[in-house]
């Protein structure tokens, strides 16, 4: 009996306009539908207006928010592990990202985190190293490997394909791979056992 797909949420973290984040969020989803057992969801932030203003503890949310998070928390929720791609604002990640990251809580928790990063010289790590400590306090685990783009606008030619494809089609796969150990060991105990904070 085949085992039940590994359900994997590339989240695009990027609002910006003209932003450079859909395309390498697009190769990425690409590659991941490619690898064996993963079903892919790409989740763009920009397309769902959540509120930067989050309601006193115990409070329901406005309406608006809401219905944002009626668009956002089902698809976390469901997924087994999560592909954040993300660049570096001010040697840190959007703000939008966060604000996400912020609405939720227990979506996170005992699941895996890979990042797929791009920048300029620092190709978006600096973001990726200040997410992990944020993952880390949402119970959630981050994987050591990541993809990053250095100077992140010459690797992607004007169709959205990579320039130079056989290395970070190669870096992608040693992240999917460790997203999918991860995923599947973290299932397996989820169901064993609840995981508790």
């Amino acid at each position: 009996m085949p085992e039940e797909p590994i359900r994997l949420a590339v989240i695009i973290g990027s609002v910006r306009e003209g932003r450079l984040g859909s395309t390498v969020a697009e190769w990425f989803a690409g590659r991941a539908r490619r690898h064996e057992g993963l079903d892919v969801d790409v989740i763009d932030l920009a397309e769902i207006p959540l509120p930067m203003v989050l309601p006193r503890f115990g409070a329901a949310p406005a309406v608006e928010a809401s219905r944002a998070l009626e668009a956002l928390t089902p698809r976390l929720a469901r997924a087994d592990a999560f592909a954040v791609v993300t660049p570096e604002y001010n040697h840190s990640f959007p703000a939008s990202l966060k604000n996400a990251i912020d609405w939720h809580d227990r979506q996170w928790h005992a699941k895996p985190v890979g990042f797929v990063s791009y920048g300029g010289i620092s190709g978006g790590l600096r973001a990726v190293e200040q997410l992990r400590l944020v993952f880390a306090e949402l119970h959630a685990v981050t994987v050591r490997d990541t993809v990053s783009f250095h100077g992140a606008w010459k690797h992607f030619d004007d169709e959205g394909a990579p320039t130079s494809p056989r290395s970070c089609d190669g870096a992608a796969g040693i992240l999917l791979d460790q997203l999918t150990w991860w995923a599947r060991t973290l299932r397996e105990g989820r169901t064993v056992r609840p995981y508790t904070t």
